[in-house]
């Protein structure tokens, strides 16, 4: 299947917004978008110098999204942070970007 033809697919589909809210109260908003995404996930990482990184995205099934934390972790030991955390969260489809 070419770009051009998953494209088409995705252009045909109804777009909707997508919406996670993390347990901090923290709302992100993605789209408007055909894709068939399920979860947002955010890693907030303590660095070692003391500043926070926050790294995030989304996926199409828990099982994806789960694997971030053992990416996580191994990035954790390689680039030498002091903690991190990793949240993930459903995404709630709507059909306008309001959080409510």
């Amino acid at each position: 299947m070419t770009v051009s033809t998953l494209y088409q697919r995705a252009m045909a589909k109804r777009k909707v917004y997508l919406i996670a809210v993390l347990p901090d109260g923290y709302v992100k908003t993605i789209g408007p978008t055909a894709l068939d995404l399920t979860h947002y996930w955010r890693i907030v990482a303590v660095l070692a110098n003391g500043k926070t990184e926050v790294f995030w995205g989304h996926s199409k099934s828990l099982a994806e999204a789960k694997r971030t934390k053992n990416l996580a972790v191994e990035a954790a030991a390689t680039r030498g942070w002091k903690s991190h955390a990793v949240d993930i969260v459903a995404l709630v489809r709507s059909d306008t970007p309001d959080a409510g």
